[in-house]
């Protein structure tokens, strides 16, 4: 009888990657625009980790042409993206590290961005409102180490895995 742990995952499911450069964090920007179009992703790391970084691209990937600012001061940065079919993709840019109480986030409206099936919803420090917030699409956690390379974990949620997307594609 084999046993199989729940918590063991497979290179669909899971994926650990160094990123040695800008352009680096650029290509796994580009891969994870194509993996997942829409969805709630779960963004961690440290202050300066990369996470604003990681989401300035991820946006150029999906046609952003302007600026990206981080949305530490107004928790949330929308996007109105014009796709090549005539279409806009909406996407949310959030940061929760300011955040007092989960509670806030219904007074801004932000069920409403997560509801939207076609919008892509980044949010930095979720675990300011893990609690509130509804299960995520995708895990992504950034670690800087000490010779400025950064590890990037990412990992599917059951959301992730009904959707049947595989993170092995994922290479940097």
């Amino acid at each position: 009888m084999s046993n199989h742990n729940d918590t063991s995952f497979t290179d669909k499911q899971l994926r650990i990657l160094t990123l040695y450069s800008e352009a680096d964090t650029e290509r796994l920007a580009e891969q994870l625009a194509d993996l997942l179009p829409s969805g709630s992703i779960w963004l961690a790391g440290d202050l300066g980790a990369g996470k604003t970084t990681l989401t300035r691209y991820w946006l150029q990937a999906l046609g952003h042409k302007g600026a990206v600012k981080s949305p530490t001061y107004t928790l949330v940065e929308p996007y109105s993206i014009e796709q090549g079919d005539g279409t806009t993709k909406p996407v949310y840019h959030t940061d929760l590290y300011r955040i007092q109480d989960p509670e806030e986030l219904s007074l801004i409206g932000f069920d409403e961005y997560l509801e939207d099936k076609n919008a892509l919803v980044i949010i930095e420090w979720p675990s300011r409102a893990d609690n509130y917030l509804p299960p995520p699409t995708l895990f992504i956690d950034i670690t800087q180490s000490v010779d400025e390379t950064r590890q990037v974990e990412i990992r599917l949620s059951k959301v992730g895995q009904a959707q049947g997307l595989d993170l092995s594609l994922l290479k940097v």
